[in-house]
Formats: C-alpha cells, structure tokens, sequence
C-alpha cells in the first residue's frame, strides 16, 4: 500500500502566517476553518487596535514640529496653544526625534520640557500632573530622575483636540 502524498499550504495574512501540512482533506478542512474564523477575528481586532508608526505621527505634527539642532521642538506661534497643549506636543516632538534617530531620549525631565517650552516651571509640573492622570503621558523613573513620556492614548487625544479648532503655524 503506498503512502498518501502530503499537501503543505501556508497562509499569510498581515502578520499572521501559518502553515498546514498534511492528508487534502484535513489541510482543506484547517484551512477552511482558519479562513472562517481567524480572519474575521483579525479584522475585529484591526478595528480596536490603535498605534501611530513615525511616518503617521509626521504627517500629523509636521506643520507643528521641528526637528532643529537644539532638539525636538514646539513651532507654533505665541499663545495658540494651551500650556496643557504645548506640554503633550512637546513630548510628542521629543518622541519623533527619538523614531528618527535624531534624538538620543524619547522621555523628557520637567526642567528639559520648560526649557524647551519657555513655560513657567509651576505650570509644566501642573500640566504634567493632569497629563499624568488622563493617561495622556506616563512618568519613567531614570538614573537622571523622573521623566515624562507621551502615551498612544495622548497622542489620540492631542490629534483630537488640535483638529477641533485651527492652530496659527509658525
């Protein structure tokens, strides 16, 4: 009796890759089941997941931006920014520095965020603070001491509340 030859199907999907290896009928049958279930799983799943890649995050900031050689900074003019505002798109910059390899740091010391802001120390600390506790930024303990950091769920609530209004670019 010879042996039944053996089917191999590989599947890609995104990043999901799989393999079937076996008798027709049973690779057909986890193929079949894989396609049915999986798939609609994975779009579900899509469809709740959230994350910005660098070349979304310049596209979304590049008129708020800039890259400059003193670092990672703020360009809007004067007072169209919040203190609150300017703080998240702060760590923002810092952020996209860091993705682009042109910053060494993704997180920021608050004395680094005034310098780089100009605001009033007591007011980077308050807004930092209420930051914190919107889950916009997250603080990092470092050998240099606390820093802060933008979360995903900041940089969603920065794209929302900019786009509500127009911001005078610099």
């Amino acid at each position: 009796m010879s042996e039944e030859p053996t089917i191999n199907v590989a599947i890609s999907f995104g990043d999901v890759k799989v393999e079937f290896s076996g008798r027709a009928e049973v690779v057909a049958a986890q193929v079949d089941e894989f396609l049915h279930k999986q798939i609609p799983t994975i779009d579900l799943a899509r469809r709740i997941y959230l994350s910005y890649s660098t070349k979304e995050l310049v596209e979304k900031f590049e008129r708020l931006i800039k890259i400059t050689p003193e670092g990672p900074r703020v360009w809007v003019e004067g007072g169209k920014l919040s203190d609150k505002e300017r703080v998240a798109l702060q760590l923002v910059a810092v952020k996209i520095g860091y993705q682009t390899a042109k910053s060494q740091v993704d997180s920021l010391l608050v004395s680094e965020i005034q310098s780089a802001t100009g605001l009033n120390p007591k007011s980077v600390s308050s807004r930092l603070s209420e930051l914190v506790k919107g889950g916009f930024v997250e603080r990092v303990q470092t050998e240099q001491g606390i820093k802060y950091r933008i979360t995903t769920q900041g940089i969603s609530w920065l794209i929302d509340t900019l786009s509500k209004r127009p911001v005078s670019r610099g």
